[in-house]
């Protein structure tokens, strides 16, 4: 028996507020990963984890406030938290080892192809696999062609996402990355939900069927409360939210581009270099002139 979806039984408010999630989340992980590019090797570990947590968190949750809207007429659902809870998980993973290649080897070239082909697929996995926790009195089918579709929009942006990323060139490069993000996530989760046939088990079809948001809600908590605290980190942090070097010694890699880097210099480290490195003979006259002008007022 063929069932009848609804994936909008909200109308428009699940859709826009699951894209607000994943711009949200998208912006609070992009932004993690330029302020690693901007730091030294010690300190970028942590800004990768935590912008991969970021991410992870806000694919999940915008995957599970769209599923609010989703009803099968026929039939009610219910959701396996064990499988719920991995899919979470595994998006932290995946995006985790995408967002570790571009912050250690650049936003550029096979680093940026490897980095967002893995994130793009940890986006689909983590569709996938939240699917397969959905609990009804029947089974999924999908087209094959409309997933592989749904996987080439999710690599496609999330590489596009992560090489904005990694320009460094201020807040509205920030902007315009999590937007992308959003529409990677979003696109992939609506187009793979194109992909869906529902069939049911005809003696066990009731039309009992209802929106699964009291279900969905208490799990979203944790994870909408991880993407508030990150989000306090950013605020906190301006060079992280522009984009912007603190003067700390910084590798020159392919996805950090020079000019950011020069932007802000240490003018105090650049005149102990200068005159450092100046000959003996060229640092003796200029250093007699400046003390004895100082004391010709004095005499006068």
């Amino acid at each position: 028996m063929q069932g009848t979806v609804d994936g909008f039984s909200y109308g428009a408010v699940t859709p826009l507020v699951a894209y607000l999630m994943a711009c949200l989340g998208g912006a609070l992980g992009l932004r993690c990963t330029t302020r690693s590019l901007l730091v030294t090797r010690s300190w970028r570990p942590a800004w990768l984890a935590l912008g991969s947590a970021a991410i992870g968190s806000g694919i999940w949750t915008m995957h599970f406030v769209a599923m609010m809207g989703f009803t099968i007429k026929e039939a009610p659902i219910h959701y396996d938290k064990p499988i719920t809870y991995a899919s979470l998980g595994l998006a932290i993973v995946m995006v985790g080892i995408g967002i570790f290649i571009v912050g250690h080897r650049g936003a550029t070239g096979t680093p940026l192809f490897t980095g967002g082909t893995i994130t793009g697929l940890g986006v689909a996995s983590m569709h996938y696999l939240g699917m397969a926790g959905v609990r009804f009195h029947g089974r999924f089918t999908y087209n094959t062609f409309t997933v592989a579709a749904s996987v080439v929009i999710a690599v496609v942006a999330a590489t596009a996402a992560l090489w904005a990323a990694g320009q460094v060139r201020g807040f509205l490069w920030s902007v315009g990355a999590s937007l992308v993000m959003g529409l990677a996530v979003s696109g992939m989760h609506y187009t793979g939900m194109a992909a869906l046939g529902v069939h049911l088990d005809g003696a066990s079809a009731t039309a009992a069927g209802a929106p699964a948001a009291s279900v969905l809600a208490p799990m979203l908590i944790g994870p909408l409360a991880f993407l508030l605290l990150a989000g306090v980190v950013v605020i906190f942090d301006p060079l992280m939210v522009m984009g912007r070097p603190d003067g700390r010694p910084v590798e020159h890699k392919p996805g950090v581009p020079a000019a950011a880097l020069a932007s802000h210099p240490d003018r105090r480290t650049a005149h102990h270099e200068d005159r450092r490195t100046a000959p003996r003979e060229d640092r003796r006259p200029a250093h007699r002139s400046v003390s004895h002008g100082s004391r010709t007022p004095q005499n006068r």
